[in-house]
């Protein structure tokens, strides 16, 4: 008979300014880009190996104290984690780079970890070792997985192992880092939330990014009409590429002319009046609220999208561990998203 659960892991979601609109036109605008989330887990179930050889250490990124990037410091010598009885180790080799991970390592957000810190949740790779309950793995497995307990910015892992997925063969590693958190987001809010249908208008703001690129791929797959925005040329041919029927330069002047459209990483002012006439509704995703049922349909959904060849992650900026102080520096502050940054590990 299989041991229960140790308790769940804390949660932590960060949805900046993540709206949904809806009117009775049949225009849903999701403002994809702004819409962060990350579940962090703090566990304290894992235990450390004690054996002292060097293959019992990795590499991590580790935060002693909240600051600025140069409080992200490399060590050589932290212990690897073994899994306990429901859970995997996974050998790393790409990790998701997400905005909402600077927020935390600033001390900034409302939620703050335990110091020391292993930043990330979004990692690809190869099971090492399994607990002793855990069937649906073994030794060898490529997966990935958007629920990382010790961190991402790392050598190895642990998740638990209904947290963990089957990687296809069709898939790199690096487009496996990309897959957790912006797909379940994007599926997330496109369907549970806006509940949109074949046929419908659905408007992607900031479609270049992680988040945005998913949202075009579902949205085009499930039959919906694609708009998408993005800041450079770079921007709008990937994000047509990826299944947007038109595209608009957000950092154009007057481009709101030609839709109408709200949403920004800061704060928006709405007026109620506006909003009235058409039944409009504004709608928050957070992808640490989602039910063990959605999560179950929305992997369905990927892995049927993986299958058929439509759900293809696009790779942006790689950086090493050496540099990850440069990767919180550039997802804040660089000209543009183009697809999803990535730690190559």
């Amino acid at each position: 008979m299989r041991r229960a659960r140790p308790a769940l892991p804390v949660v932590v979601v960060f949805p900046i300014a993540s709206c949904l609109f809806n009117s009775r036109r049949g225009v849903r605008l999701y403002v994809a880009a702004v819409a962060v989330t990350v579940q962090m887990s703090f566990s304290k179930t894992i235990i450390m190996t004690s054996r002292t050889s060097a293959a019992s250490f990795m590499r991590a990124v580790r935060v002693y104290k909240f600051g600025g990037p140069s409080e992200l410091k490399l060590e050589l010598d932290i212990p690897i984690p073994s899994p306990s009885e429901n859970q995997v180790l996974i050998k790393i080799y790409a990790c998701g780079v997400n905005p909402v991970e600077t927020y935390m390592r600033a001390g900034t957000y409302p939620r703050k970890p335990p110091l020391p810190w292993t930043p990330g949740n979004d990692v690809a790779g190869v099971v090492e070792q399994v607990g002793q309950f855990v069937s649906k793995f073994k030794k060898g497995d490529r997966v990935f997985t958007c629920g990382t307990i010790t961190g991402g910015y790392a050598e190895y892992t642990v998740a638990s192992d209904d947290r963990v997925y089957p990687l296809p063969e069709n898939l790199s590693y690096k487009q496996g880092s990309a897959i957790g958190i912006p797909y379940f987001t994007a599926y997330r809010a496109l369907f549970h939330k806006a509940h949109v249908k074949a046929a419908e208008t659905v408007l992607i703001h900031g479609a270049s990014g992680g988040v945005g690129i998913a949202a075009c791929q579902i949205a085009r797959a499930y039959g919906l009409k694609v708009l998408g925005t993005a800041g450079t040329q770079e921007g709008l041919s990937l994000v047509q590429k990826n299944g947007a029927h038109k595209t608009f330069n957000h950092r154009e002047t007057g481009y709101v002319d030609k839709i109408k459209i709200v949403g920004c990483r800061g704060s928006i002012e709405i007026n109620p009046r506006d909003i009235m006439p058409k039944e409009s509704s504004i709608i928050g995703v957070a992808f640490g609220t989602i039910t063990e049922e959605d999560r179950l349909e929305s992997a369905a959904a990927f892995f049927a999208g993986m299958e058929m060849g439509w759900l293809k992650p696009v790779v942006g900026p790689e950086y090493t561990l050496e540099n990850v102080a440069q990767a919180h520096e550039d997802i804040i502050k660089g000209p543009g998203t183009m697809g999803k940054m990535i730690l190559a590990i």
